[in-house]
């Protein structure tokens, strides 16, 4: 049975707008949310899945249907994604921007809960910061968006042992770190 997406892509590559809309609605909060894990900024991870969904727009028209659409949507989004860590790191001098917290909501009801959760979200932040782009990338398809080894060497369009390489190497980075930055949290 084909994918509900693919017919959608097929009529958005002839130029059916509406089809590109529903694809846009579909995959936008996924493609945001991993954009947001690798490049670790708000703003960036908006401008990031602008760029996907611009790309994606023009390059329908090129895509064969040989992979699925979500895995070349993910490759773009990975790809811009470490793309733009880059170009950040190499203007910013890896400057990180503390100034993404949430929204402040009713300070008396959920004071506790958002302090943990921030407290929670820092920790994973500055280990995923120590990471390569392409260590985090793994990372985040693996642990966070939970998918196989097979999955994430057709996004990144890589084999499966440079995958398993690069979560070793990055696991093992995490775990020489994460007593170090608990340490210095507390």
């Amino acid at each position: 049975m084909q994918d509900v997406h693919e017919d959608f892509a097929r009529r958005a590559s002839e130029g059916d707008v509406e089809s590109f809309e529903k694809i846009f609605r579909s995959y936008t909060d996924y493609v945001y949310n991993i954009a947001l894990r690798i490049v670790q900024n708000r703003e960036d991870a908006q401008e990031v899945t602008q760029e996907v969904f611009i790309s994606v727009y023009h390059n329908l028209k090129n895509f064969r249907f040989q992979a699925k659409l979500k895995t070349w949507i993910y490759r773009i989004t990975i790809n811009m994604a470490i793309n733009r860590t880059k170009k950040e790191s190499k203007m910013n001098d890896r400057t990180v921007d503390y100034n993404n917290a949430s929204a402040p909501g009713n300070p008396l009801s959920s004071l506790d809960n958002r302090v943990e959760r921030e407290h929670k979200e820092s920790i994973i932040k500055k280990l995923l910061d120590a990471l390569t782009p392409e260590q985090r990338v793994c990372i985040v398809l693996r642990n966070i968006e939970g998918l196989s080894y097979q999955e994430i060497a057709q996004v990144l369009n890589i084999n499966t042992n440079a995958v398993r390489s690069r979560l070793k190497r990055a696991r093992e980075k995490v775990l020489a770190l994460r007593k170090e930055v608990m340490v210095n949290e507390l």
